[in-house]
């Protein structure tokens, strides 16, 4: 799907909306993996009732909309995207409020917030429930959106009803129980998440600040932090002759696949699961390395694996 811009940037898709506007913008930038092409447009809206009429006219013109949250699961193809990108960094996505009477125990938490910075003023404010997602880098509709987790446990544990504006732009609260979050999924309908509410619980600030220190070693000595990657690659996958997940990691490195290289994109040889760029790499060599690895993994251990990295090409749904 295409949308003609005229020179200036004004369409009749946001003329008169409260929004930023940036054409033929540059996306690399905005992803953790700092490689991909550009966006058709560029869009940050400034107020949830700008978002909700931009969805809007975007369905009615069939024009393409994708949503981009802190670019640490997305991989953009060297060709850019088509349609709207939209960016939620104003500060009326950031706001995190607690509640005011009684025991804090709820925290309402915009979809663009930073999940670091969330773990980190909840935890001051001594309210544990977050820490299990210490190292992950997300926002946070992001995180709910995925079900964002690992192995001390996955955000979708402490939501208690999130905002969601469908791609027509309709709002809705949706409650815990009917967004059934699984491993690395949630059944939200598609969307842009806006706002959660989170319940966390009241802790002892000393027990709450060693647990996350804990929680922050064990992830700095078994992943590649500092290296340009998305994090994991695949999710975990069932062993089929087990029926119990098994580390993806694991497995590459089993397949003796850790170091393997196209391009400037490389298997980090700390850990499997993380595909790192060098400087020089393209998006194309992350794609075809990650194909390669995932056909690699199936041949040599019979277990196939599926991509949590999202990936964003031209003219793909």
């Amino acid at each position: 799907m295409s949308m003609t811009m005229d020179p200036s940037g004004s369409t009749a898709l946001f003329a008169d909306l409260d929004v930023e506007v940036e054409l033929d913008a540059p996306l690399a930038g905005h992803t953790w993996y700092a490689v991909g092409g550009r966006a058709d447009a560029l869009v940050r809206p400034r107020s949830p009732e700008a978002l909700s009429t931009l969805l809007r006219r975007c369905h009615r013109n069939a024009v393409r909309v994708r949503v981009l949250g802190s670019g640490a699961n997305l991989l953009v193809a060297d060709e850019g995207v088509e349609g709207v990108v939209i960016l939620l960094d104003a500060p009326c996505w950031k706001e995190l409020r607690l509640n005011a009477e009684g025991p804090v125990t709820m925290a309402r938490v915009g979809a663009g917030r930073d999940l670091a910075k969330t773990i980190h003023d909840t935890a001051r404010a001594s309210l544990a429930g977050l820490e299990p997602l210490i190292g992950i880098p997300a926002q946070v509709g992001g995180a709910i959106r995925m079900n964002a987790g690992g192995k001390f446990g996955a955000i979708g544990d402490v939501v208690r009803s999130v905002g969601l504006v469908s791609w027509d732009g309709t709002e809705r609260t949706y409650a815990h129980d009917e967004i059934r979050f699984g491993y690395r999924h949630s059944e939200l309908p598609p969307g842009i998440v806006t706002w959660a509410v989170l319940a966390l619980t009241p802790a002892d600030p000393v027990e709450l600040r060693e647990r996350s220190k804990a929680i922050s070693a064990y992830k700095s000595s078994v992943q590649p932090l500092a290296a340009n990657s998305a994090g994991c690659m695949y999710k975990n996958p069932v062993d089929p002759a087990t029926g119990q997940r098994v580390s993806a990691g694991l497995l590459i490195d089993r397949a003796g696949l850790k170091g393997t290289r196209v391009g400037g994109a490389v298997v980090s040889t700390q850990h499997g699961n993380f595909l790192c760029t060098e400087p020089g790499a393209r998006a194309q060599d992350l794609i075809d390395l990650s194909a390669l690895v995932a056909e690699e993994t199936f041949r040599r251990t019979g277990i196939r694996l599926e991509r949590e990295v999202v990936f964003w090409r031209r003219g793909e749904g």
